[in-house]
């Protein structure tokens, strides 16, 4: 009977990953697929190199860099908002906080991931963007700072839980040998502490701009619906996951050039994030190697 139930829970964890693996090809293969057509109508250089994307107008132009442009302006945005934060409360739950505060604290801010994004996108256009345009006179009511702002409100539990885990794994006797050779505690954290636990600090932030790409509701509100080549975070831009919703509401003809930008669109965004995740799990494996 024991070897049965082992016997089952085995296919049954197998079967999970078939399944896990099915959808992932699944989705590879539709994306592959229809991106394919589409680059047979328009050319894949003219996808890369033009600095218009108007698939949607009579003058039509399907140069990918605006969203793209949109995507990256709005994800660094975040980052730079997330990673200081983020970090800094990691360092701070790790070293500083006693263990009952950490107990309490920690699951409050993993609340913030939880929140719909589309309470932060209102967020974001109803709060953030009026109380920059009283510091930014010429701030657009749909513009990219306010969006990345809020964005990196939404991934701070993603680096701060994910580096405080990182941190806390640091064998005790590294800070022990610190402390005998006379370093403080400051010097610690940040000399022996944040080193030793690089590797987990380094994925957590990639996993964070991995999230902040992906992001749709947020920029779809806050952020405009303007492809426009740019790196003002004052004006309406539009990113990759923006344009897929716009294009994805029914207005465009199923079937169409038009429609099939839409898989262009994802399966470069899905390039891309691949990448990330790709470089995200070497950077891990070189700093365990470096430390173990």
């Amino acid at each position: 009977m024991r070897k049965i139930k082992e016997y089952l829970i085995e296919k049954l964890l197998f079967s999970s990953v078939l399944i896990t693996v099915g959808v992932t090809l699944g989705i590879i293969a539709v994306l592959g697929f229809e991106a394919f057509r589409f680059f047979n109508e328009v050319s894949i250089v003219e996808f890369f190199t033009d600095t218009q994307w108007t698939p949607l107008f009579t003058d039509k132009h399907y140069g990918i860099l605006p969203l793209l442009s949109g995507t990256l302006l709005t994800s660094f945005i975040a980052i730079a908002v997330a990673l200081p934060l983020g970090l800094s409360i990691g360092i701070y739950l790790s070293e500083y906080a006693p263990k009952k505060f950490r107990k309490t604290i920690k699951p409050l801010l993993e609340l913030l991931a939880a929140v719909p994004t589309v309470v932060y996108g209102f967020f974001a256009l109803i709060v953030v963007t009026p109380f920059l345009q009283g510091f930014i006179p010429n701030l657009s009511s749909f513009n990219s700072l306010s969006a990345g702002i809020v964005m990196g409100i939404m991934i701070i539990p993603f680096i701060s839980s994910l580096s405080e885990d990182a941190l806390h794994a640091v064998p005790y006797a590294l800070r022990e040998a610190s402390y005998g050779m006379g370093a403080t505690k400051l010097q610690t954290a940040f000399k022996v502490v944040v080193p030793a636990a690089s590797s987990g600090i380094i994925v957590s932030i990639i996993l964070a701009i991995s999230r902040a790409i992906g992001e749709t509701m947020i920029v779809a509100i806050a952020a405009g619906q303007q492809p426009r080549f740019t790196l003002d975070p004052t004006v309406p831009v539009e990113t990759i996951t923006a344009y897929i919703v716009q294009v994805s509401l029914g207005d465009v003809q199923h079937g169409s050039v038009e429609y099939r930008t839409i898989f262009a669109a994802g399966i470069t965004l899905f390039v891309f994030t691949f990448l990330l995740n790709t470089y995200s799990y070497s950077i891990r494996k070189k700093y365990q190697q470096r430390y173990e």
